[in-house]
């Protein structure tokens, strides 16, 4: 699909400054659409919007087709009159920069239990129980999941008694009756989270502004896609993983990275004529305009890890049915709003696999001034306008971090010469003066995270991969939304024919 020249910033909700210890779908969310808006952007950029696990991040979740509801708006729900504004008022000191996840589920969880229980004294429930039956084939799978899994303490669904855990029918009719009501929250959860989703997507795109949404290639192992759908993974007749995903040792990693994800059985999917892929990007376009895929070059070759091994060094190459499963999409799909993550060393059945396809890879500004990073080209240097560049990512660090801790003097010199040779508007803010290169880029996209317009330090960083803890949790304050930024950026994208 031939995008229009665009631009827009990147910003996943849990970071919208929300009341209540998260970001949420509620008026922050707006907010933030008015301030994309306002600030003439027309792409809003998200992480995975699923429920989140252990170490909360959004590419490790329960399932790649629920929503995350924690996300949900409390203040919504007043609305409802599922909840009381007395209920909602509470002396909890939530931190008001950084998500506090064990505090944010300990709040919510209650509130939203008692929403439920009012929501079943409902006379009226036809919208519900539409949601219901319109994703039957993913949600009574992973309503069951999390149900059977908070019976067993939250541990991993391998972790269960043997009868559940291999889906036994018996099992699963004793569990399903057992906790009927915990499976029905499930439900509500859900049917809330879309509800509210489906009102921002709308509002978003009644302001001329398009979602971009994410998909991992990958599914978490301890999520309801692995549990509810083994027949598609490389799994043993126990339902244990026979080899898992990694990337091989590299000049950064001598024992590569384990990363420990079930890989697909590709035989299996192509008797199905990849039916389970065909409706996960369906259901993505269902609340996002645009898919960005992570990892794009799984769909050629993966790296696949005899399962048990401590490290990668043992993976092999393993080719994937990347053409097939794409043109199989297309077809049933039609023409297809995919961008793809294409970095780091990208071989020739990669390239032929998105040239194929027509799909935008990425571009890098922190990497094309990093010394430490090869084949990363500056914007005017870019081969082609169909790509994507990015000041940085969610996996990057800011701007301002990264010229402040990361890049060397060399590094800095480079950059300082390039941005006197090559911009003619400066803005005296290293943040700014990127984003403006990537503004000016003959790239068909750009985009930039939040942080970035704030010209936020390394405190403001997102994730930090292969890093424990402090992840994911950034939010910014309400007041940092200022006219001034929005009337720069606007200034700035009509420079560059980007409005």
């Amino acid at each position: 699909m031939k995008f229009k020249r665009q631009s827009g910033l990147f910003l996943h909700p849990t970071s919208l400054p929300g009341k209540y210890g998260i970001g949420s779908l509620g008026n922050e969310a707006y907010q933030f659409i008015d301030f994309l808006a306002e600030a003439g952007q027309n792409l809003w950029q998200i992480c995975p919007l699923g429920p989140t696990g252990y170490g909360d991040s959004p590419y490790q979740c329960f399932s790649a087709f629920a929503g995350n509801h924690m996300l949900v708006s409390l203040e919504s729900l007043v609305e409802d009159e599922f909840l009381s504004q007395e209920e909602l008022d509470n002396d909890i000191d939530f931190d008001q920069d950084k998500v506090e996840y064990g505090k944010v589920i300990d709040f919510k969880l209650p509130l939203l239990k008692k929403a439920f229980s009012r929501f079943k004294a409902k006379v009226d429930k036809r919208e519900y129980t539409s949601f219901c039956e319109n994703n039957a084939e993913w949600l009574e799978d992973y309503a069951l999941f999390r149900a059977v899994k908070s019976s067993f303490d939250e541990r991993p669904w391998h972790e269960w008694d043997e009868d559940i855990k291999l889906r036994n029918k018996e099992a699963m009719d004793r569990y399903k009756a057992e906790l009927s009501t915990d499976i029905e929250f499930q439900q509500f959860i859900q049917y809330i989270f879309f509800k509210q989703w489906t009102k921002v997507k709308d509002y978003a795109n009644d302001k001329g502004i398009k979602i971009i949404g994410d998909i991992p290639i990958f599914v978490a192992m301890d999520s309801a896609d692995a549990w509810a759908n083994p027949e598609v993974f490389l799994f043993d007749e126990d339902m244990k993983p026979t080899k898992v995903a990694g990337v091989p040792p590299d000049y950064f990693s001598e024992t590569g990275q384990l990363w420990g994800n079930p890989l697909y059985d590709w035989d299996k999917l192509k008797e199905t004529n990849y039916s389970w892929w065909v409706k996960r990007i369906e259901a993505l376009l269902e609340v996002a305009d645009i898919v960005r895929i992570d990892h794009f070059r799984g769909f050629a070759a993966y790296w696949a890890v005899p399962y048990g091994d401590k490290t990668a060094i043992n993976g092999e190459w393993k080719k994937a049915p990347g053409m097939e499963l794409f043109k199989t999409i297309k077809d049933e799909l039609g023409e297809l709003p995919i961008i793809v993550e294409d970095l780091g060393t990208i071989t020739k059945d990669v390239e032929e696999l998105k040239e194929c396809f027509d799909f935008p890879g990425m571009e890098i500004l922190q990497f094309a001034f990093d010394a430490n990073e090869d084949n990363n080209l500056p914007p005017n240097e870019f081969t082609t306008d169909n790509c994507v560049v990015y000041t940085g990512t969610h996996d990057n660090n800011t701007t301002l971090g990264w010229y402040n801790e990361d890049a060397t003097d060399q590094d800095k010199e480079d950059l300082y010469q390039y941005l006197n040779q090559h911009l003619s508007h400066r803005h005296d803010d290293i943040s700014w003066d990127l984003m403006e290169l990537a503004w000016k880029s003959r790239a068909i996209i750009s985009l930039a995270p939040l942080q970035d317009v704030f010209s936020l330090d390394s405190d403001a960083r997102f994730n930090t991969p292969g890093v424990l803890g402090g992840n994911w949790d950034w939010k910014y304050r309400v007041e940092m939304l200022t006219e001034k930024r929005a009337t720069t950026l606007k200034e700035m994208t009509k420079r560059h024919n980007r409005l």
